[in-house]
């Protein structure tokens, strides 16, 4: 079977994002299991280039022109054909050119020329600036897509015991005071299924074991610490055993206590505690500081709910440190091997099997 197909949009130039796809592209395992096309602009990805290899020319830099690139550019863009972007400092016009990259790779893959995208970082700040309002990179994905059910959701796979972490949340990035307004059985329902889907349809989990937490500390402790797990979190929860008999959903966890055991099977012997396939945290630091905290030069973001698959990885775009030759690509090759492997999934267990072959013998 061929390989997966993915673009990869190269993200906002004054961030980490040109660098991380660069020296990501150098470990040929990345291209043995995707057919790989880099969207992004070559001028600056050659300056990109030629920069690194002057202040690290100890570091692996793939040149640009040994790549299967898409050049984007447009009328204005530049001047003198060169992108006036500098490492470090965000402006609209980055803002603009990592839009157009993320536009022209979704288009990419609905023209049937590859089967994800993978994104790196951009600044929604810079898009903002450049006219772009959006709260980020996932909401353009899906107004393209033409889906309104999609949920952000991170996974990881431990460098110490091979155990693989998948959490999704209720919700993102909306102010902790309002989580209470945002979560509705309705929402609790959409994002629920989405993740049954996703397990089914992209890991091959046909009766998955999912851990659902509570929202107040103690899931509440029976109403002392907060009403919402009593007046509908529970009833809710029965429910969704009715709607969902091929899975054995757990909870509702008290938040303090439900990352114990995925700790435990990152660090230490996966065999020895009981895990769940997927948790399901109800706001964006419930699920993000634990998984951070296992898992940050190596998670990635991947949207759920598309018909294609897309995988970004878990960091920013790291304006301080950008130019520099010091950002760490894992979370990018992370990226990169997770979405040929949903892909492979899509398209059948050969495909898929080709896939973590190389990616075991790379690791």
């Amino acid at each position: 079977m061929s390989r997966p197909r993915l673009a990869i949009a190269t993200g906002d130039p004054a961030g980490i994002g040109p660098e991380v796809v660069l020296k990501a592209l150098t470990h040929p395992d990345l291209h043995q299991i995707a057919d790989i096309t880099v969207v992004g602009t070559r001028s600056h990805l050659l300056d990109c280039y030629q920069r690194l290899r002057e202040v690290r020319p100890d570091v692996a830099i793939a040149h640009p022109n040994d790549l299967n690139l898409l050049d984007v550019s447009w009328d204005g863009w530049s001047e003198k054909g060169k992108a006036v972007c500098h490492p470090g400092q965000e402006t609209a016009l980055s803002g603009e050119m990592s839009f157009r990259y993320l536009e022209t790779a979704i288009a990419h893959v609905l023209e049937g020329h590859a089967d994800g995208v993978v994104t790196a970082p951009i600044a929604k700040s810079a898009w903002k600036s450049a006219g772009h309002h959006y709260p980020g990179q996932t909401e353009l994905l899906a107004e393209k897509a033409g889906v309104d059910r999609f949920g952000m959701m991170f996974v990881a796979r431990s460098p110490h015991t091979g155990w693989m972490l998948r959490t999704l949340l209720a919700t993102t990035h909306i102010p902790l005071q309002a989580v209470p307004a945002a979560l509705t059985p309705d929402v609790m329902t959409r994002k629920l299924d989405l993740l049954c889907e996703c397990l089914r349809q992209d890991f091959g989990i046909v009766a998955p074991r999912i851990a659902i937490s509570g929202l107040n500390p103690h899931s509440g402790e029976q109403g002392q610490l907060g009403d919402e797990e009593q007046a509908w979190l529970y009833p809710w929860l029965q429910d969704m055993g009715d709607r969902h008999p091929q899975a054995t959903l757990d909870g509702l966890v008290p938040p303090d206590t439900l990352w114990v055991k995925p700790g435990q099977a990152w660090f230490g012997n996966r065999h020895s505690v009981s895990t769940h396939d997927a948790y399901l945290a109800l706001y964006h630091d419930q699920g993000l500081i634990p998984v951070k905290l296992m898992a940050f030069d190596r998670a990635v973001n991947t949207t759920i709910g598309l018909p294609f698959v897309r995988t970004s990885p878990d960091h920013g775009t790291a304006f301080d440190i950008a130019g520099r030759g010091i950002a760490d690509p894992t979370s990018m090759m992370e990226a990169v091997r997770l979405g040929a492997e949903l892909v492979a999934q899509r398209l059948g267990r050969e495909a898929i099997a080709q896939v973590q072959s190389h990616s075991s013998s790379a690791n």
